[in-house]
């Protein structure tokens, strides 16, 4: 059984952890989190994860190095552990906008490299994780791919679309949030109380996702279905498409992935 260290316990790392044991990936035994404040990590201790807030101590037996931290921080870390670690030992980075190879220069280049990019639903197993590497054996990128597989859904990339990658998925669920946000808004100016709005706008969200996914269909056939001639579906479609609705999606992602491309060195 592969053992995990997970560098930063805060929302990603919990959260890849708990879903590891859940999935039955590995048991919680297998796991060790690291945190500078160990009173927060008391929780995650009881459900049997070991917990550190010594880096190098807690990587000396992992097979995996999850560096689950901010892209401002983890320079720092990597001087921390660069001493004590292995070349067997693979690092996977969650780290938005930090390259295989920022992390070799660091960390040397006889080191396997896998980035990962999850999102915040990795928390109920329904992350879209995408992997991407410079040149870690196949093998490796097969077993953290077995990894997130576990939390969620994931596709393999080419690392010149990483940072693409954290716009659409790790930011872009907070964009559909927004969005469904704004349909139960507009469900209480027509009539329903805030409560029920919120609760159709969030179940008319899940059957549209679920409905391509198990349809395998395009977005653009399933709209036809529901917009007939002179119809008011069309007709709020095209409102929406007047005010930019579209467009400002778009604007949106391109901006955040610019964002990103410079959190390392910001």
């Amino acid at each position: 059984m592969n053992r995990i260290t997970i560098i930063g316990g805060g929302n990603i790392g919990l959260s890849l952890a708990k879903g590891l044991v859940k999935s039955g990936y590995c048991d919680a035994q297998s796991i060790c989190i690291t945190r500078r404040n160990l009173a927060s990590l008391e929780e995650e201790k009881s459900m049997g994860f070991q917990v550190s807030d010594q880096n190098k101590l807690a990587i000396a037996k992992a097979d995996f190095v999850v560096l689950a931290i901010l892209p401002q921080q983890i320079k720092k870390v990597m001087e921390e552990i660069y001493p004590v670690l292995k070349p067997n030992q693979t690092i996977i980075s969650v780290a938005s906008g930090v390259t295989c190879m920022d992390i070799k220069e660091v960390l040397g280049t006889d080191k396997v490299v896998i980035r990962a990019m999850p999102n915040t639903a990795i928390a109920i197993g329904q992350s879209m994780t995408c992997i991407a590497t410079d040149e870690a054996p196949q093998d490796k990128l097969d077993e953290v791919s077995r990894i997130f597989e576990s939390v969620g859904s994931v596709v393999v990339i080419n690392e010149d679309l990483m940072t693409s990658a954290t716009a659409l998925c790790a930011c872009g669920i907070a964009f559909f949030l927004r969005s469904i946000r704004a349909a139960s808004q507009g469900g209480v100016e027509i009539g329903f109380h805030a409560h029920v709005a919120l609760k159709m706008a969030i179940q008319t969200a899940k059957g549209a996702a679920d409905l391509l996914l198990q349809m395998q269909t395009h977005p653009e056939s399933e709209i036809d279905k529901v917009t007939s001639p002179k119809g008011c579906t069309i007709a709020g479609l095209n409102e929406m498409e007047h005010n930019g609705f579209s467009s400002a999606f778009i604007k949106g992602i391109k901006l955040s992935a610019k964002k990103a491309g410079g959190l390392y060195n910001d």
